[in-house]
């Protein structure tokens, strides 16, 4: 299956208020390594050193300091596209975390409509 298919059927398994993901991604072909990394470079992927495993992939699902969900899926496409095959497991979900704005000194009306954006 290919690696962009992977990532959407592992996304829509997790449940709307899931908040970061960690996938590890490993490429069939080793002498493609640096061809994928220059992909890869579009959603920050991490790269392990010492491991079997050659990349670590960090998702944010409405906020957060990782890529975006249209971002990695669009990395891991271009990597389909290439021809270039591999593996993607998810290692670790979080969900049911909120997202902490500092709402002193703002109107009513400001927080209503955070309020309102952010249960969507």
């Amino acid at each position: 299956m290919p690696l962009a298919d992977t990532f959407q059927q592992i996304v829509d398994s997790l449940p709307d208020d899931w908040t970061d993901l960690e996938l590890d991604l490993r490429i069939e072909d080793e002498t493609e390594y640096v061809h994928a990394a220059t992909y890869l470079v579009t959603c920050n992927a991490q790269p392990y050193s010492r491991h079997d495993w050659h990349w670590r992939l960090l998702v944010a699902h409405r906020f957060g300091h990782a890529a975006a969900v249209p971002a990695v899926h669009g990395a891991l496409r271009l990597l389909d596209n290439a021809g270039i095959k591999g593996e993607l497991v998810l290692r670790e979900s979080r969900a049911g975390r909120v997202e902490v704005t500092q709402m002193w000194g703002r109107p009513e009306s400001v927080r209503r409509e955070f309020k309102q954006l952010r249960a969507q």
